[in-house]
């Protein structure tokens, strides 16, 4: 039977066992995502021939179905039962992705656009709903001396499905000999829905301690006041407002850039996205020590002008006259955008969690959805219109050398249509840095201890996996006494285990 009301005690052993079911509740949720969003969601719409009004609406719903969490607090308060609110709610997310499954199936494409808009708002705000519901818990559930570590195990697991499955959906849909390309998709979100169901079971698993008494109940704008009103909290808010707009504003539109300015398929586009995704679980383990360590707000004041000067970079790759050239180029950047983006998105969830007082999670993580839902909504539809507007428009400049008899151009940069939105992105970041500085996190930390602290985790965790390979190569080839053999494997056994 299901346990969905609140446990009267946690234990130790409960705790542990309740951080590994939300690992692998991450894992399998964030691959469904990858399935049913992003780079897959966006080449479905263009399938369906969306244009850039369209994909920018797409983009924003996630963020304007954040709006759902405000009465999800009321709701919450009331019930008092965050486990059951986010499991149901999450569950009907999951089994409205099996609609999406028909519309490829439709005898006429014309209602497809607005029933696959329809769907993901609705999806996305019950997804709203579960996330107000999960977050509250994991804030009281989860001890705060070690967030960095527990979301970097979630963030690293949920990325390597995640790739997995982006991968394979490329592929598919790339390579399968179906008369109608739109069915592959079908398959793609079946797979998603069932991903998500997997999800479901796992978070259910986790336990819920009862809420805290937080005072007398208040109206739903006083209990949203509390947060506004706390001086640095509200500069956080401010913060990751300008992150979201910046952010949003490009980041829905590379796939699209992608695929119709530089005429690359799914599958290429898909492996990108993953190259980028990996790099981001291959550094989570590096930022998630830092965070502990150090703090969030020093790792974004190091991980995000990286994420600016790559997403600005872009723009540049399209140069190189070169195809090979510019897909390694585009390569490299994506390498260097999911280093940068693993330590944003564990800082910037790490940071709310760490500035919201005990016994107040749920107004003050409110709050923060509520900001995210306002800006990251109003980014990509604006920057739906500036594409449109700016389709058949370049921006560039030439250098011109003029001698006797001869006369030489250059072009130093151009940008035309999705460009656009990289530059303005890439402007707005100078804002985003400048909210960042106003935020307080404690101790303040330097950048160049940042990177110094990074530089040093990344070269001793090669360093213990020199040695392991050193050891698991000198189990196989013993060429020292064979009757050492046992003594040897013992060796390298208590080196593995003391590896941090």
């Amino acid at each position: 039977m299901l346990r969905l009301r609140p446990d009267p005690v946690v234990t130790d052993s409960d705790l542990a066992a309740g951080k590994r079911a939300l690992v692998l509740d991450a894992a399998w949720g964030s691959a469904s995502g990858a399935l049913s969003g992003g780079v897959v969601l966006a080449a479905f719409a263009l399938a369906l021939g969306a244009d850039p009004q369209l994909i920018g609406l797409l983009a924003a719903l996630p963020f304007i179905a954040q709006a759902a969490q405000l009465p999800a607090i009321v709701l919450i308060e009331r019930l008092r039962q965050r486990r059951k609110i986010g499991v149901l709610a999450l569950t009907a997310a999951r089994v409205l992705l099996f609609a999406i499954v028909l519309i490829p199936f439709l005898p006429e494409m014309r209602g497809a656009l607005p029933m696959l808009v329809l769907l993901q708002f609705l999806i996305s705000a019950l997804g709203a709903v579960g996330g107000c519901a999960i977050n509250s818990w994991l804030h009281q559930l989860i001890p705060q001396e070690g967030l960095g570590d527990f979301f970097s195990k979630r963030l690293l697991w949920g990325t390597v499905l995640a790739c997995a499955g982006t991968l394979v959906a490329g592929q598919l849909v790339d390579n399968l000999p179906f008369e109608n390309p739109l069915h592959a998709y079908a398959i793609v979100f079946a797979g998603a829905a069932i991903m998500g169901l997997v999800s479901c079971g796992y978070i259910v698993r986790a336990p819920e301690p009862q809420m805290k008494n937080a005072g007398p109940p208040g109206t739903l704008v006083s209990k949203l006041r509390v947060p506004f009103g706390d001086t640095n909290f509200r500069q956080l808010l401010v913060f990751l407002g300008a992150w979201n707009i910046a952010s949003n504003i490009a980041a829905p539109f590379l796939t699209v850039y992608l695929m119709r300015q530089l005429g690359y398929g799914l599958g290429t586009v898909t492996t990108l996205w993953v190259t980028s995704q990996l790099t981001n679980a291959l550094t989570l383990y590096l930022w998630g020590r830092l965070s502990d360590r150090l703090s969030n707000k020093a790792i974004l004041a190091v991980a995000l002008p990286v994420y600016f000067f790559s997403t600005l970079a872009l723009v540049f790759t399209r140069s190189a006259d070169d195809p090979g050239l510019r897909l390694a180029l585009l390569y490299g950047l994506h390498v260097v955008m999911g280093a940068a983006t693993g330590g944003i998105a564990l800082a910037t969830g790490n940071i709310g969690l760490k500035l919201a007082p005990q016994g107040h999670g749920t107004s003050y993580l409110a709050a923060i959805g509520f900001v995210s839902a306002v800006a990251g909504g109003i980014a990509p539809i604006a920057a739906g219109f500036i594409a449109q507007g700016f389709q058949a428009s370049e921006l560039s400049a030439v250098v011109r050398w003029a001698s006797p008899g001869q006369s030489e151009e250059v072009r130093v940069f151009a940008f035309a249509h999705w460009e656009f939105l990289f530059l303005l992105s890439t402007l707005l970041g100078l804002y985003v840095m400048h909210a960042l500085s106003r935020v307080r996190e404690g101790h303040e930390i330097s950048e160049r201890v940042v990177m110094q602290e990074f530089a040093f985790e990344a070269m001793r965790s090669l360093s213990n996996q020199i040695s392991s390979i050193g050891g698991a190569l000198g189990s196989l080839f013993p060429f020292e006494r064979l009757a050492e053999r046992r003594g040897l494997f013992g060796r390298v056994g208590n080196g593995r285990a003391s590896r941090p």
